[in-house]
């Protein structure tokens, strides 16, 4: 016998095949089957991503490898499998192609699938395409209230893309990432820059924007200008309060006595 939760997901479950069999019936079949979940990670193969194409860490990315290797026991290679994909990523423009999971895989001596399980479960991996510059906007609460949807709104409309999708000179792509620490300076976005390789990649954080600065940001980049990181408000330094500090103007008083014990 099923069990009561059990009942009311089989259900739900179909409630919603009936919901969605008028539009599944115009889909592909592979769109079909795959339309009742868009939580669920797959992949399928194409002609730029699929396990038969050759893929292998350039020499200096191998040095590299060897390095990331070397912080971890013998017996424990599968502990770099984050830095090691991170590297592949940088190296591969941005995104992961299955053949790269797997080159990974090879190194660190374990089953592909355990390459797979970590690039489908960190939304920092890009499985698909994107931009040479990545442009990435907190979504979390505290950037939600400071106005982080009209900063996705500015830079899609400006761009004239979708959320994850490229624009057509391949210049630009517009994601989204939670939390990225920077609360007290919100909203903010990433720009991740892949337009050199890994040996010029870049991950820098751009704070307390606006529409309009974002969108002067994209051009900045396009026009291949050095962008100042942190905050862009220039009332503000760091994470300092706009106008200057109100508190903590001189060094702070050390302890009467350093020595607990001897006090």
């Amino acid at each position: 016998m099923f069990s009561p939760a059990a009942r009311l997901a089989t259900k739900r479950l179909l409630e919603i095949r009936r919901a969605l069999r008028p539009s599944l019936a115009l889909a592909s079949p592979a769109v079909a089957a795959r339309s009742l979940s868009t939580a669920l990670n797959y992949h399928i193969d194409s002609p730029d991503n699929n396990p038969d194409m050759p893929w292998e860490f350039s020499e200096a990315n191998m040095k590299r490898v060897k390095e990331i290797l070397s912080h971890y026991p013998s017996n424990y290679k599968q502990s770099a499998v984050i830095p090691l994909l991170d590297l592949a990523q940088q190296q591969h423009g941005g995104w992961l192609p299955v053949s790269a999971m797997n080159a990974v895989a090879k190194i660190m001596e374990v089953a592909p699938i355990r390459v797979y399980e970590v690039a489908t479960f960190y939304s920092m991996f890009n499985r698909t395409k994107v931009g040479k510059y990545h442009l990435l906007v907190c979504g979390t609460t505290p950037c939600m209230i400071r106005g982080s949807r009209e900063i996705e709104d500015a830079l899609l409309k400006h761009l004239g893309v979708k959320r994850n999708e490229v624009t057509k000179d391949g210049m630009f792509s517009v994601g989204e990432m939670e939390c990225m620490g920077c609360c007290v300076n919100a909203p903010m976005i990433v720009v991740a820059d892949y337009s050199n390789g890994s040996e010029g990649y870049s991950y820098n954080y751009y704070e307390d924007v606006t529409p309009k600065r974002v969108v002067e940001i994209v051009e900045m980049l396009r026009k291949g200008e050095k962008l100042p990181a942190g905050t862009q408000n220039p009332d503000r330094i760091r994470s300092g309060p706009a106008g200057g500090n109100t508190t903590l103007l001189r060094e702070p008083k050390p302890p009467p006595c350093r020595d607990l014990d001897a006090c």
